[in-house]
């Protein structure tokens, strides 16, 4: 099992490095809009508009880095892998590889809207530790999407139809907790929250893609 996950994994990658443009166009995409906010703001913006920004940007940003993990496979490289690999093992890597590259991508925008927008948090490392959990987060409700969005015809805009009503509260949930970030005193309730979100949305998710998958990968 591990070595099957590690090899779908290790397949994502080599793909990723041979269509390099799918990559930096995700990260012109970011740059630019960064950039446009930038020239949006003569001012820099305050901590909450700053913070609501990122988090609206972030969901974008996944929209276009995980749809295409399921999109890109033909039909018959995914009868291919139906008969190497088990539905957990090729869902388990799909997972793991739009996490890693989802923190990347959330790196990437925290670092430019650090140098476009200025900083505006208190807590740098407090902040950039929730952008991670964020980044996972979204990444993983994307990812179950756009497994289901594959088998409808390839039809991308499902993602954004099927994904944007589930997102909203783990989103809202993800901007009240970042401001503990900005604030110099810790506020209460917030290990709560980040419990909310890892222990019971982002375990959720995991398990319903395991769960679920394999009906679509019979079909």
């Amino acid at each position: 099992m591990t070595k099957r996950v590690f090899a779908l994994l290790q397949k994502d990658v080599l793909l990723e490095f041979r269509q390099k443009h799918t990559f930096y166009g995700i990260v012109l995409y970011i740059a630019s809009t960064v950039f446009v906010i930038y020239l949006s703001f003569p001012d820099k913006p305050d901590g909450n508009t700053w913070n609501s920004l990122f988090w609206i940007i972030q969901l974008f940003i996944c929209v276009n880095a995980v749809a295409k993990s399921f999109l890109q496979e033909s039909r018959g490289r995914m009868l291919y892998f139906y008969s190497i690999a088990s539905p957990a093992a090729f869902i388990i890597s799909k997972i793991i590889y739009n996490v890693l590259l989802m923190i990347l991508m959330s790196l990437i925008t925290l670092v430019l809207f650090v140098f476009f927008l200025s900083n505006p948090v208190s807590n740098a490392l407090q902040f950039t530790g929730i952008v991670v959990v964020g980044g996972i987060s979204i990444s993983l409700v994307f990812t179950l999407m756009s497994a289901i969005a594959a088998k409808a015809q390839q039809n991308a805009a499902l993602i954004a139809i099927m994904g944007f009503p589930i997102i909203l509260p783990q989103l809202l949930l993800l901007m009240r907790l970042s401001k503990v970030a900005f604030a110099e005193v810790f506020r209460a309730g917030a290990v709560m929250q980040l419990t909310l979100l890892v222990g019971g949305l982002d375990v959720l998710v995991v398990v319903m893609a395991v769960v679920l998958f394999p009906y679509l990968w019979k079909d």
